[in-house]
Parts: C-alpha cells; structure tokens; sequence
C-alpha cells in the first residue's frame, strides 16, 4: 500500500486535532484520562496516515491491519482516531458524549459497540496479548489461503501498567518463540503511572526484557515524526515481533500537569486547556476541526479503500475465497453435523465407560477433520488434557504456521488472551487445554471473551476431587460456581461420552459466547444408548424417570450421574420413586422457558442435587430445602477442624438423604 507523506505542519495539525479533542471531551464528561491521548498522538498519527491499512467504510474488511489500544483507559485516542479517518459511527456528538449513558464512546473501548474497535481492553496486559493471538491467526491464515488473500500487521499501543500486568510476559514470551513478526507494539513509554513515576514500583528494563524474549527493539523519540516512521518501517522488515519505545510526554502542552500523573486520570481544567491550546498552537474552540485538516484525514482511509477494492477483485479469482470468506463470517464447514452425527450414533452403540478428557479426545478428532477451522492447544497438557488429534498434529512454530496445534508452554492467562485475539480476528475458532483449576489463572480473559460474546472453547480437565494423589492444590470444587457466575459463559459438565459429544455440537454452534468443557480424569459408565436427539441442547433433561408418580428428583452432573441412577434403581426398591435429571449445562437450563424447567425439574417435589463441587449456584433449581451431596466444607480452616473431611458422594449417601426427605 502506498505510504502517504505529510508536512511537518500538516502532521502538528493532525495530531493536535487527536490531542484537542482528547482533551475537552474528557474536560466535557467530568472524567476520563486525557494525558496519554495527547502523549500518544503525534507517534498515532504517524501510524494512522502513513502505515494502516484500512477502510472506514468497511471497518470489517478481513485483510484490513489490526490496530488495538491496549492502554484502553486512553480511549479518547482511539475514538478521535475513528471520527478524524472517517468511521461513520463515531459522529461528533459521539464524542461530544464520551463516558456518557448510551453513547458508544465508553470509558474504555467496547469491541461490538464501535466499528474500528477491535478488541475490548481497559483491564491492562489484555490489549497487548489479543494482539499475540490476532497476529497467530493472521500468520496461520496466510498459510493456509495465501498472500493475495491475507497479508496485514497487529499494531498495538501499550503502556507502563500493560507491561507491568504479568499477562504480558506470557504473551510477548509466546510471541518472540513463534516469531510473529507481523506484531508490532509502540510502547508509550512516559514513566508515568496514577500514583506517579514509574519508578515507584519499577526498575525493570523493558528493552532488555523484549530482547531477552526475542524480540526486535527500537527506542526513540516518540513525538520525532521521522524517527516513528523510520521505526515503523524498520519493524515491518523485521524476521521479529518488535517493540517500539516511544519515549514521550504525558499531557503533551499542558503548561503545569504535562509529565505528571496529573495529568493521567481526570480533566485538565478549563485553565489548563486554555494554556495548552496556545502552547500547541490550537486556535479553535472545543469540537471544532477544520476543513483542511479532515480533508488531510481523509486521506489514508481513501488510500486504504483503493487496497480493499483490489484485494476484493483477488478474492473472487481466488479458487479458495468462497472457503476464505466463509471461514472469516464464522461459518461452520458444509456436511459438518451430517459426519459428527455418525460418530455421535458409533458412540450411542459402542457404549464405552471411559474419563470424559477421553472421550473428549474422541469427539474432537471428527470435529477436527470436519471443521477445517478448528485450532488445538494446550497449555503444556497435551498428555492430560488431549486436545490433540490427526488433523491438528502439526505444531505451529516460528516460520511454520500452517499446523493446527499450538504449544502455549505454562501460560494460562496468555493462552486464554491470545484465543480471545484469535477468535476476534476470525478465521479461526480456539480450543485450548489446561487443567480445571487453572481457570482461575485465566479468568479475567475469560471474563473479557464472555463480556464480548465470542467463541472460545476451554478444555478443562480434572474437574474435580478425582485427581488422583495431586491433592487439594488441584481439586477445583469451587471452579463450577465460579465459572456459571460469568454471565454469557456456558460451562458444561457432560456425564458420559454421548453427552460430551452433544456439549461440544453445542459450544461450537454458540457465535457469541465462550464455553468451558469441565471434564473428569476418572472413567464414567455409558448412559445413554440413543444418539437420535441432542438431549444436552436445553442445558438438563430427565435422564431416567421413576416408576409411577415420581416421589423425588436427583438432580446431577459430570461423574455425579451415574450415582444418582444407581442410587434411583435403589430406591426403586424401597418403593421410592426417583427421577433422575442429567444437568450438563446449568447455565442453558436455566434460559429456558419456566414450563421446561418445571417439567424437568418438578414443580413441587423435593429435590437432591449432587455435584463433586459446592451448592452456590443450585439453590435456584432445589431450593434452599433441597438437598445437597457435594463439597461444601472442603478445606475448613477454622481452629481444630479437619483440613480433609471425608465427603461421602456414593449412591448410599444419596438413597439416605432421599429416604430422610419423602414423607
């Protein structure tokens, strides 16, 4: 793409049309943080107007360059950025009410909300990893349709609190090993944090440690125009990701809080405002832009639409741009269900007893050979958590992006932030393995792509008390609670192979939220013999019904099922009639209409739930007299109690419970 050239002049408007209106938008709303949208905007303009490709009019374009704030909390950058280039969307109104109720401009950038926002950031250290994970995608992509059709950068803006979050060392250590060299992070480095110099809680030096972690490093002069563009130009050739250390000012021309924290967090003040715009030489009033300095905006958006026209007339030559375009929609491969039904029927007369991560194994490798889109990982698991299978057998490594499995290492945060990145780039649907108590160490990315509503799948093995000799370090009992809490998050925990099966049809047909596979490392029996329907796709049904009137309804999930069947036939004879419902997904169940759940759950019968994890979460389905088998008390820590109390989850602690509870 052509690369555009401006005036020393024509660059101090441009930019100071980014820091102007920064600035009295935050002044306007009462709140914000305008200082790193002034320090930024000169090294932002550079990268805007002569090395972004992109089209304002069709901000979705899949070869368009990704461009993500990570420092989201400077927000005001990006949406001046947006209006200045052209971005229908993002009206002058629309800053006029930055931060406001019903506006689009939000405190921090909101993906699905504004186009041009490619990711939600705002929580720091999230931006700059998505971006490992929107340039994984953009590499493997290439590999797989070619040049005509893919071939962009990831630009990232991050600053001192994105690189001090820990998730960032995952991401630019998983970064530098693969080589991504289409990421290329300006690194606003103004020394400045809220409660002040950097130097408070900082020595670290951060050129070392991207070189350390393979990376290409360039530090200069981040308000010298030349010196960013050459930079710019010198990481676009580089075999590297690189880090461009911009070395700037905060509040840039604000005659008493530039280079403070003052000037981090809140509004300048009418004063302070009067004294920069002088100081930069800024004669307009607030929410004014000159003609001429649009028409100079205007242009690489015009540049950027000529590219796109081209690249389009490549598609449609292209033998694979169906497959590309249908693959970037978020599309599933034609004859998909047709495949996976045939395993699912192989599986419904097979009858195995076997872990759920097992036969999670096994219904991934049809998926896998069906979805072409389909990308595996672990982190550093595989043998535990096999998500590997034939058709992603092929690492992806640094110069080799055309396999399917990515090796994470012992990133869990990271692995979660970059599948956030990949699921957003499109193209590509993640799935990626770890153990179930690890969720925690990735929750916030977890959190972000439930919050987004995009599709990333979390293979989390040992679920439960049933880890073998690991111990209460790895015995996630409170993780199911957790997890159901997110809301627009579905965690499922299948009770055999069938339901594993059905629960992954499920998640992968869910465009628009994350879900978690919670899978055993101890074997369950089969129950269930008829693949015809998908059972699990209302979230619970009744698995087994009693004989007659039903007298009480056991209420069960994952390895817990096959406990409460046995324990139904028991009572069975002790003329008991038990109903058994199998939950594999509570957070679907509970979207359902009140006459489903009622007729699955009843309306008015006692109710025992039984789960290998805590109550919180089930009284709304039994009821705060409904009863419980599962693990509350675990790991009490009060004065003389037992650190390991024995939980009885048999079938003779559920028979015994329901015997207390039918009149």
């Amino acid at each position: 793409m052509t690369e555009l050239t401006f005036t020393a002049e024509q660059h101090r408007d441009m930019s100071n049309a980014i820091a102007a209106l920064s600035m009295d938008a935050v002044q306007r709303a009462n709140s914000g943080h305008p200082g790193m949208p002034m320090g930024m905007a000169d090294a932002a303009t550079v990268l805007f107007s002569q090395f972004l490709k992109f089209d304002p009019k069709a901000p979705d374009w899949a070869d368009r360059d990704r461009f993500i704030l990570s420092a989201g909390h400077g927000s005001m950058l990006i949406y001046s950025l947006l209006h200045l280039t052209g971005y229908q969307a993002v009206t002058m109104d629309q800053i006029k009410n930055f931060r406001q109720l019903g506006s689009i401009t939000a405190g921090h950038p909101e993906y699905g909300h504004v186009p041009g926002v490619e990711t939600t950031t705002g929580p720091l250290g999230q931006g700059i990893s998505n971006a490992v994970g929107f340039a994984l995608a953009e590499r493997h992509l290439n590999a797989r349709f070619g040049d005509d059709l893919v071939d962009h950068h990831t630009y990232v803006i991050a600053g001192d609190g994105c690189l001090m979050e820990g998730v960032s060392q995952e991401a630019i250590g998983l970064a530098g090993h693969l080589g991504l060299n289409r990421l290329i992070v300006l690194w606003d480095d103004n020394n400045i944090t809220i409660d002040g110099p950097v130097s408070l809680s900082s020595s670290t030096d951060q050129i070392a440690r991207f070189k350390a972690s393979n990376w290409n490093t360039i530090a200069i002069d981040g308000h010298d125009r030349e010196a960013v563009a050459e930079a710019l130009r010198e990481a676009k050739a580089s075999d590297k990701p690189t880090l461009i250390a911009c070395k700037t000012t905060i509040g840039k021309g604000a005659p008493t809080k530039a280079g403070l924290n003052k000037a981090h967090g809140s509004p300048l003040g009418d004063e302070e405002i009067a004294g920069t715009r002088e100081a930069i030489g800024w004669n307009y009033p607030p929410f004014e832009i000159p003609d001429h300095i649009y028409s100079d905006w205007s242009k690489p958006g015009a540049i950027g639409s000529e590219a796109h026209a081209a690249w389009s007339k490549r598609v449609k030559a292209d033998p694979n741009g169906v497959d590309f375009a249908r693959a970037m929609a978020g599309e599933l491969d034609g004859g998909w269900l047709e495949g996976f039904q045939a395993y699912k029927d192989s599986i419904a007369a097979e009858k195995p007893s076997m872990a759920t991560r097992v036969s999670s194994n096994k219904a991934l490798a049809p998926l896998t050979e069906l979805l072409s889109d389909l990308m595996s990982g672990s982190a550093d698991l595989e043998g535990s958590n096999k998500t590997k299978t034939p058709a992603t057998s092929k690492d992806i490594q640094a110069g080799t992006y055309d396999g399917r499995y990515v090796n994470y290492g012992i990133r869990e945060h990271g692995m979660a932030a970059a599948m956030n990145g990949m699921a957003l780039h499109g193209g590509v649907i993640p799935y990626s393995g770890l153990f179930m108590v690890f969720m925690d160490y990735c929750r916030p990315s977890v959190r972000l792509a439930a919050l987004m509503g995009i599709r990333t799948i979390y293979v989390a093995t040992h679920d439960s008390i049933g880890v073998g000799e690991d111990g209460p370090t790895h015995q996630p009992v409170e993780h199911l609670a957790s997890l159901r809490a997110i809301p627009n998050c579905y965690t499922f925990r299948p009770a055999d192979a069938l339901e594993v099966a059905e629960c992954y049809e499920i998640a992968i047909q869910n465009k628009t939220a994350p879900s978690v596979m919670a899978l055993t490392r101890q074997g369950v029996p089969p129950l269930r013999d008829d693949a015809s329907k998908n059972m699990s796709e209302r979230g619970a049904y009744i698995l087994r019904a009693g004989k007659g009137a039903d007298d009480i309804v056991l209420m069960a999930t994952g390895s817990e099922v096959h406990l409460a069947v046995e324990a139904a036939v028991r009572l069975e004879g002790q003329n008991i009639s038990a109903r058994v419902v199998s939950v594999p997904c509570m957070d679907l169940f509970l979207e359902q209409d009140e006459n489903y759940i009622r007729s699955v759950s009843g309306k008015d019968l006692p109710k025992i739930a039984i789960e290998a994890g805590i109550r919180q979460g089930w009284d709304g389905l039994i009821g705060r007299e409904g009863g419980f088998i599962g693990m509350d008390g675990y790991g009490a820590s009060a004065p003389g109690a037992d650190l390991f109390p024995h939980f009885e989850i048999t079938a003779d602690a559920i028979v015994n419970l329901a015997k207390s509870m039918v009149k």
